[in-house]
């Protein structure tokens, strides 16, 4: 059988280990540590990486890989699966996106042993982490207050992104190409294939996508034959190849009469946006016929901040 490594622990056939990898320390001489667990089955498989918190006030994906080791799901009779609920220990002590320094763990890859804390936090995870798996989910949740309906986002032109993708199958799949310095785009480098799913926004819990991730996770799991069941998908798929942006023109108050997840018409009305003075009333309409695959749930809204996220798949296109 294959020797597997994580972090520099050898996992045996059936054995399971929580791992910490030491990141760095507070000021106040507090070590702060990532925790990994990881389960081997006996029957040989792929290793599959499991990871959520890389912004920490996203914490569907944090819920996601905990229901996963609570149910003991990643005791799969087959492969090695790997589970890391909080990648961003700061930001989640801190309801943060960002690490105390400022900077986004997601844009710092493949990070440096003597840089900064968030890059530091990514050459930690490349070095001891990455090299190990042959797959990833990166869980991931909207910003605040805003909502993004259950979706993953790979690069479709991967033909193996493109697979994994499908086997998640998500209500919306997103063509969506590398941001630069991303974990996706690292480990791409690296030969490995990580696809990210986004549902609900920060700092609140949605059943829908945590759900919604949940089962993607074991449909992926079953189509990498480390499992033989898993949950038919609810909601029909659709490959979002193209979107655009709803921004509000004018400063105002924002009420949508539209859900995420809603097909909307292009010119239909999608909510209206007021002066809280009572000086105007403009009707928001779509620019496009598509489907609304982020929502900002904030009430006040400043120009050029994004209302809607509109998503095009093959059966819609901008007229």
């Amino acid at each position: 059988m294959k020797v597997v490594k994580i972090a520099g622990h050898e996992i045996k056939p059936g054995e399971s280990k929580e791992i910490d990898i030491k990141i760095a320390r507070l000021p106040s001489h507090t070590q702060i540590d990532t925790p990994i667990f990881v389960h081997r089955a006996l029957e040989d498989g792929p290793t599959l990486a499991l990871m959520a918190g890389m912004h920490g006030d996203e914490i569907n994906g944090v819920e996601i890989v905990r229901r996963i080791l609570d149910s003991d799901l990643n005791r799969t009779k087959r492969g090695t699966v790997v589970c890391m609920p909080i990648v961003n220990v700061y930001g989640f002590l801190n309801y943060s996106r960002e690490v105390p320094d400022g900077k986004d763990i997601n844009r710092s890859f493949p990070g440096n042993k003597t840089g900064s804390l968030a890059s530091r936090v990514a050459y930690h995870l490349m070095r001891e982490v990455i090299p190990y798996i042959d797959y990833g989910i990166d869980f991931h949740t909207g910003g605040a207050a805003r909502t993004n309906y259950p979706q993953v986002r790979c690069v479709m032109s991967n033909e193996k992104n493109a697979e994994l993708a499908a086997a998640f199958n998500a209500p919306f799949t997103i063509d969506s190409p590398f941001r630069p310095r991303s974990l996706r785009q690292a480990a791409s480098k690296k030969g490995k294939n990580i696809i990210v799913y986004e549902g609900g926004e920060s700092l609140r819990f949605d059943t829908h996508a945590i759900e919604a991730g949940l089962s993607g996770a074991l449909r992926l799991m079953k189509h990498l034959e480390m499992i033989d069941w898993a949950p038919e998908a609810s909601e029909e798929n659709r490959v979002i190849w193209n979107s655009t942006w709803v921004r509000a023109r004018t400063a105002g108050l924002f009420q949508a009469n539209i859900r995420a997840g809603n097909k909307v018409e292009k010119n239909q009305w999608l909510g209206t946006m007021t002066d809280p003075f009572g000086g105007f009333k403009e009707q928001i309409k779509a620019p496009a016929t598509g489907f609304v695959i982020g929502l900002n749930n904030a009430p006040v809204i400043n120009a050029g901040d994004a209302l809607l996220h509109i998503g095009l798949d093959d059966s819609c296109k901008i007229r």
